[in-house]
């Protein structure tokens, strides 16, 4: 009896010094795993084709030799042709981008009405129109943004971008009126871009759909027996490009 007695009294101490400890104890919480975040691609360089359509205009073409006091003849109608490009860029990760691209551009019946009160004696009267070729270099610049889940381009999914350029233009080009075709020639000038488009981003290859206003400040043949100027030119482009990532 006397052994039982004993034997309860150390498990009830047993029970109480336990009790004490384990209220000591901290307390640690079950472990969350907390999942890797996705930042898209980061430091990438890239290749790019692109393939469009475009409209070209300017206000007028200027003719110094015209008899009339006023050289300038307005365009009365826009050219249309088509543009194919290609590129390197590199991404920053963050949602800018930069490339250097070559395009080559054709553009054809931009056209003017030419009478400058001469009956033709000095410019044959009648639509002039441009025959254009040009190769036009631009470094650019762009911000890929996020639609729909917010973030920056390269995270993947449907983007926007916008986008800047300058570079210079090559330009060979004829016209062709009433009687015999202008001389041909060719001229080098400062051209510069903005563009605006969607696109959609499936990791390893990037497609997208854009507006590109190219400006080509000066198209001057001075080789024509009648020499003339279009300053101010504008091709309005749709655009399709494809960008293939390296990483």
């Amino acid at each position: 009896m006397r052994n039982l007695t004993a034997a309860m009294l150390v498990a009830g101490a047993t029970m109480i010094a336990g009790q004490a400890v384990a209220a000591d104890l901290p307390y640690y919480p079950p472990v969350i795993e907390i999942p890797d975040v996705d930042y898209g691609y980061s430091g990438s360089f890239y290749l790019r084709g692109s393939a469009g359509l475009n409209l070209m205009w300017t206000p007028y073409v200027n003719h110094p030799t015209a008899a009339s006091a006023d050289k300038n003849f307005a365009i009365t109608q826009f050219g249309y042709g088509y543009s194919v490009g290609a590129g390197v860029g590199y991404e920053l990760g963050n949602g800018f981008r930069v490339d250097a691209t070559a395009d080559y551009l054709g553009n054809e019946n931009m056209t003017a009405y030419i009478d400058d009160g001469s009956g033709g004696a000095t410019l044959a009267v009648g639509d002039h129109r441009l025959s254009l070729r040009s190769t036009v270099l631009l470094a650019n610049a762009y911000y890929d943004f996020g639609l729909g889940d917010g973030g920056y381009g390269a995270a993947g999914g449907m983007f926007g971008y916008v986008g800047a350029g300058a570079g210079v233009a090559f330009n060979d080009f004829i016209s062709n009126g009433p009687g015999n075709p202008d001389t041909r020639d060719q001229n080098t000038s400062f051209a510069a871009a903005g563009m605006v488009g969607v696109g959609y981003d499936f990791g390893q290859v990037v497609a997208d759909i854009g507006y590109r206003g190219l400006y080509i400040n000066r198209i001057q043949n001075d080789a024509a027996t009648n020499p003339y100027t279009l300053d101010n030119n504008w091709v309005h482009e749709v655009r399709g490009t494809v960008r293939y990532r390296f990483n």
